[in-house]
């Protein structure tokens, strides 16, 4: 049986397999889903395997524990999008893991500076701001003027 035949039998039901969670927890996103849909709260044995995948990491963080989730952090740091919506709306503040990712994308350092840290970026990112043509690296400079 597949991790998806074991989610779906289990979404079916409408209740908790122990049995199939062996299965399911090799995947991330049906790990992800049968945390948030089934068990509705932590899937233990799947949070190596969702601590891979930064999307279902920040979801599983945001949805399902409603807080930090820490052993997937430097997966998370690793991308620009996620990292700026788990600094906005998991860390609720600022992030530095998450910032080398970040700055990457000038539309990503502008939000995180007005909607996360609600000022200045730190240096490097700002620095960077500056030297950008981006749209985006615009806004930003407007909004700390």
């Amino acid at each position: 049986m597949t991790p998806e035949e074991a989610y779906y039998k289990a979404l079916k039901l409408g209740l908790r397999i122990p049995k199939l969670e062996p299965t399911i927890s090799q995947d991330a996103y049906y790990s992800y889903c049968y945390a948030k849909n089934i068990i509705k709260g932590k899937f233990i044995i799947a949070e190596p395997t969702i601590s891979k995948n930064a999307g279902y990491s920040y979801r599983y963080a945001k949805c399902v524990i409603k807080g930090k989730f820490i052993i997937a952090e430097p997966t998370i740091s690793q991308n620009t999008y996620y990292s700026y919506r788990y600094a906005k709306y998991v860390i609720k503040g600022k992030w530095e893991l998450g910032e080398p990712a970040i700055s990457k994308s000038a539309y990503c350092s502008f939000y995180y500076a007005k909607n996360v840290i609600k000022g200045k970026l730190p240096d490097f990112m700002h620095n960077q701001m500056i030297l950008s043509n981006d749209e985006s690296a615009k806004q930003y400079i407007e909004y700390i003027e």
